[in-house]
């Protein structure tokens, strides 16, 4: 639970989460290297040279002390004071009776802290009025004593210079890593790209490359690509072989019952036409993955095309709320066919039909209902495989196939990198399929 809401706030993408990696710890090593070590150096540098000065500073003390009067400590001095370049007023005529430093100025505070350590007489120390200069003010027994002198003397001189050379070298190696990274990236989103649009029913020219485990992954991928082609391949030759061999005698069996004049030889033309029913859906079946290159088209003029024409046909198909997505890259002919065969199985099965179309940033939802029986949702997932007949839930004497019509719906959708979903109808009380396609 401690690490939830890091799992949620990591990056999504590979290049994002890559770039983390290279980031985080150049990030951490100058933050390390920059508190722990160049602070601790500087501060121990200006410490040192605030020590010496305060000694020079005790020296000029001693000497006014040790001066009967003013004017004779001014005339000793004034000597040592010039020497030292160090600034002195006796008496000072702006003293300086408090610490004044700006916020920001992190040595200052050590300076102030070593100077008052140093010169218990210290009455105040001005860091701020201008910050390349010290003016404090010093109680001595002939009055008080006015001091400046330069910041350089007591504070190291342009200590950012290190940190700034160490984050430009850090960019300048964070963009030749991420150049380099990104070059080792571009094969893995090659590979998914190529995975992804197979997923969808387009096979994209890809050739592995890269690092050794990436190579490893793309020639994977292809045996796999490639045996699941001749997978394919053979399905469909096989089941249009079969079907194509079937169709000869059945079209002899059609011929000699047609000469035959009886109740019976009627019911034998209908189980003709059943098996030829069937026929044409193994063949639909088996063909599922052959439908057309995909094209840009109109969805939702797909939508109201297909019902139109289901009303033609006497299906009693009304149009729901249809969602403008303009130009989409899909199989229309595939579509097309899902569409025919989900609005032909909810008018088997009741008496409305209803058909909408929902837009989304990624997806497109086509969703046909009716008010038929509907199917159970333990049986939902069983009824989506190929050649199973629910005749409990949904009645196959009124005119069924083999079991094919969900399958081939769940394959195209699949293949445009979407899915099936059945479910229950809100508004019409039946069945509720609804075909979700990628875009």
């Amino acid at each position: 639970m401690s690490l939830a809401w890091l799992k949620r706030s990591a990056p999504r993408s590979l290049y994002a989460r890559a770039a983390l990696i290279l980031l985080l710890p150049v990030v951490t090593i100058q933050l390390v290297v920059g508190v722990v070590f160049i602070q601790r150096l500087f501060e121990d540098v200006s410490e040192q040279m605030t020590g010496n000065l305060a000694f020079e500073l005790r020296r000029i003390e001693a000497l006014i002390d040790a001066a009967p009067d003013a004017a004779a400590a001014r005339d000793a001095f004034g000597p040592l004071a010039e020497a030292l370049e160090i600034g002195a007023v006796l008496p000072d005529p702006a003293p300086v009776t408090a610490d004044r430093r700006a916020l920001y100025d992190l040595s200052g505070r050590l300076v102030i802290d070593t100077l008052r350590d140093a010169m218990p007489g210290l009455r105040g120390v001005d860091l701020q009025s201008d910050d390349g200069l010290v003016n404090l003010t010093l109680a001595t027994s002939k009055g008080d004593l006015g001091l400046i002198f330069d910041r350089d003397r007591v504070s190291a001189q342009n200590p950012h210079q290190l940190l700034v050379l160490m984050v430009a070298t850090s960019l300048l190696m964070t963009i030749v890593a991420y150049l380099f990274l990104k070059n080792q990236l571009r094969p893995i989103k090659r590979l998914s790209e190529a995975a992804a649009a197979f997923g969808r029913g387009r096979a994209l020219p890809y050739r592995p490359s890269g690092a050794t485990e990436v190579r490893a992954a793309g020639a994977a991928f292809l045996d796999m690509r490639n045996r699941l082609e001749r997978q394919m391949e053979a399905r469909t030759l096989m089941l249009s072989g079969v079907s194509h061999d079937l169709r000869t005698p059945l079209t002899r069996l059609k011929l000699g019952l047609s000469l035959i004049e009886s109740e019976d030889a009627a019911d034998l033309r209908r189980d003709v036409d059943e098996m030829a029913g069937m026929l044409d859906a193994f063949l639909d079946f088996a063909r599922d993955g052959a439908l057309g290159d995909p094209v840009e088209i109109d969805p939702a003029t797909l939508l109201r095309e297909t019902a139109a024409d289901a009303r033609r046909g006497g299906q009693p198909v009304e149009l729901g709320p249809v969602a403008e997505a303009g130009q989409v890259v899909l199989r229309p002919l595939a579509i097309r066919r899902v569409l025919e065969n989900l609005i032909g199985n909810a008018a088997r099965h009741g008496s409305r039909v209803r058909v909408s179309l929902a837009a989304y940033d990624r997806s497109l939802v086509f969703t046909v209902e009716d008010d038929g029986p509907g199917i159970a949702e333990d049986q939902r997932e069983v009824a989506m495989r190929p050649f199973t007949r629910l005749d409990a839930a949904r009645n196959q004497d009124r005119g069924g196939g083999v079991g094919l019509g969900l399958a081939v719906a769940v394959d195209i959708a699949r293949q445009h990198g979407g899915t099936l979903r059945l479910g229950s109808s809100e508004a019409l009380g039946g069945l509720r399929a609804d075909l979700v396609l990628a875009i």
